[in-house]
């Protein structure tokens, strides 16, 4: 690649647009997400990014708007059909299974395995068991990574906030994602574990997973994102490097209260 090429985009989205009553949410908003990419999106609280998100991924169907992944439209598609095909939201709240263990809890995000088709449980069982055995190697390889593994008998809900999290961005690589969003990872967390998930998405980048981020913690998104988008009233406000958002006027403006 010249260094005039630009990477191809993985995600591109436009004209989005999602009413609550009479309030327009999103109004008209585009994002892109170049394929390899660290994508940052900001915004003063009540600015439609965590809606945004939802659009994205479908789990709440847009009024206006086109959302193509992987250069194919899928705005009508259920979120779990986005899934499969490697596009995974995460949430602000990590959502575990609480009564479950860490393990099950990860090897539940496994997808299209055989034990799902009842006729495949009974005639297929040598492939099944090896299915697991593969299934419950990766898990327990990427807890390994994560700092995990000792954790993976105990109950979910025992783990503490910022654990949740790590397993939260942990269970999504079960579904071997091409692009990852994630709403406010650093939120609740010691800074050191804010460290080391800074860490594991830098890692998990350079092999080959992107990531969409919401986050208000501009340390994190400005060391961590080549490219950021800001959201201000539901609309567009500016994008560019964090060098050029850092230097924004109205970036300042908007989003960090300057007069």
């Amino acid at each position: 690649m010249t260094e005039n090429q630009n990477p191809p985009l993985l995600l591109e989205a436009s004209g989005m647009v999602k009413y609550f009553g009479g309030i327009r949410a999103v109004n008209y908003a585009h994002i892109n997400v170049p394929k390899g990419s660290i994508t940052g999106l900001i915004g003063p609280n009540g600015a439609g990014k965590t809606t945004l998100f939802n659009l994205l991924a479908n789990f709440i169907v847009p009024d206006q708007g086109k959302v193509i992944f992987n250069h194919e439209k899928i705005d009508h598609l259920p979120p779990h059909k986005i899934a499969q095909k490697g596009f995974i939201r995460t949430f602000q709240v990590a959502r575990v299974l609480s009564r479950l263990s860490v393990l099950e809890n990860m090897l539940l995000a496994t997808q299209n395995q055989t034990g799902e088709n009842f006729l495949k449980l009974w005639f297929q069982r040598g492939k099944l068991i090896q299915e697991e055995r593969e299934n419950k190697e990766k898990a327990m390889n990427i807890l390994a990574s994560v700092g995990l593994a000792e954790k993976a008998k105990d109950f979910a809900g025992a783990l503490s906030g910022g654990q949740r999290k790590l397993l939260e961005i942990a269970r999504t690589l079960m579904c071997d994602p091409h692009l990852i969003l994630l709403d406010e990872p650093a939120a609740g967390v010691n800074p050191t574990l804010i460290n080391q998930i800074c860490e594991h998405i830098l890692q998990w980048n350079k092999d080959g997973i992107s990531f969409l981020i919401i986050e208000h913690n501009m340390d994190m998104i400005m060391s961590i994102c080549q490219h950021i988008w800001v959201l201000a009233e539901g609309s567009n406000l500016a994008d560019g490097t964090p060098e050029e958002i850092k230097n924004n006027p109205q970036v300042l403006e908007a989003y960090l209260g300057a007069d």
